[in-house]
C-alpha cells in the first residue's frame, strides 16, 4: 500500500512540476541585473538628457553639433515613434499609448524573468522595456508629450527627432531580429 502512494506522488509531481527555488532564484538575479545594470541607467540618462535640453533650450531651437548631418533640436511629440497618433484627440491618443507602453513593459518584464541567464534576446527585450517606460515617465509626467532632441540629417534631408529611450527601443527591436536569425539559422543546421 505505501508503494501506491509513492507513485500517485511522484505521477502528480510529473504532471505538475513546481519551479525549483534555485532556477526562481536564477530567474530573479538575471532579471535583477538586466534592470539594474541596463534599464535604470538607460532611463535615467533618457530623463535627465530630457530635463537637460529642456531646460536649457528653447522649444525648436537648434544647436548644430556636426553641420548639416547632427543637431540637438527640442522638439516634444504628441503621438508614438515618427509621430503616429498624434492627430487623434488628446484624451483618446495619451489613454491608448498610456495602455499600450504600460502591457508591453509588464509583457517584457515576464519574458525578461523567464529566462535563467542574460541571453541577446533578454538584453534587447531590456533595451525595450527600458525605452518604453522611458517614454511613459514623459507622458505621466508632460501630459501625454515626449521631448525628442536628437536630429540626424544630410541638409534638409531629415530622420524625424529622437531621444535616448528611442534609442534604445531601436537598438533592442535590432537584436531582438538578430536573435532570431541566429536561432533560426541554428534550427536549419
Amino acid at each position: 500500500m505505501p508503494e501506491l502512494k509513492t507513485t500517485q506522488t511522484s505521477e502528480t509531481s510529473e504532471t505538475a512540476p513546481e519551479t525549483p527555488s534555485g532556477e526562481r532564484a536564477a530567474r530573479m538575479r538575471t532579471l535583477a541585473i538586466l534592470v539594474g545594470m541596463v534599464a535604470v541607467p538607460i532611463v535615467v540618462l533618457d530623463q535627465w538628457s530630457k530635463y537637460y535640453v529642456s531646460a536649457r533650450m528653447t522649444l525648436y531651437q537648434s544647436i548644430p553639433v556636426i553641420p548639416h548631418w547632427f543637431d540637438i533640436t527640442y522638439t516634444r511629440n504628441p503621438g508614438a515613434a515618427f509621430s503616429m497618433f498624434a492627430t487623434l484627440p488628446a484624451y483618446f491618443r495619451v489613454a491608448f499609448l498610456f495602455t499600450l507602453t504600460s502591457a508591453a513593459i509588464v509583457v517584457l518584464l515576464y519574458l525578461i524573468y523567464h529566462n535563467e541567464r542574460i541571453t541577446l534576446s533578454s538584453f534587447a527585450f531590456t533595451l525595450i522595456m527600458a525605452g518604453a517606460l522611458g517614454n511613459l515617465i514623459d507622458r505621466a509626467v508632460r501630459g501625454g508629450l515626449v521631448i525628442d532632441f536628437i536630429r540626424v540629417h544630410y541638409y534638409e534631408l531629415n530622420y524625424p527627432v529622437f531621444n535616448v529611450a528611442d534609442m534604445a527601443i531601436t537598438i533592442g527591436v535590432a537584436l531582438v531580429f538578430i536573435s532570431t536569425l541566429f536561432a533560426r539559422h541554428g534550427e536549419s543546421n
